[in-house]
């Protein structure tokens, strides 16, 4: 769903003008985004009844070039998760 048809959505469901809806998506997503910056000391930032995200760290490894097949060193980087609380596991139906 692009970022524009979830906005609209939420405009449709909650009775609120276009503009309205935009600058509640924009509130909710900033909010994520802020606690996820502060939390990456602890790696963790969960929301009640939606899930938790988790930053991990992945290390350097070795790859290959899939057109070529050369061998290359990928470096090591750090990895952002998702794990989804049971209540929207249930809403998904898994």
């Amino acid at each position: 769903m692009s970022r524009a048809a979830f906005i609209e959505n939420v405009a449709k469901k909650g009775d609120l003008s276009k503009a309205e809806a935009k600058r509640v998506v924009d509130l909710v997503l900033g909010e994520m985004e802020a606690g996820l910056k502060k939390s990456k000391k602890e790696g963790k930032y969960t929301i009640g009844n939606f899930g938790t995200f988790t930053i991990t760290k992945r290390p350097a490894r070795k790859g290959r070039n899939p057109q070529t097949g050369e061998a290359i060193k990928i470096k090591a980087s750090k990895v952002l998760k998702f794990r989804p609380a049971a209540q929207l596991k249930k809403a998904a139906g898994t």
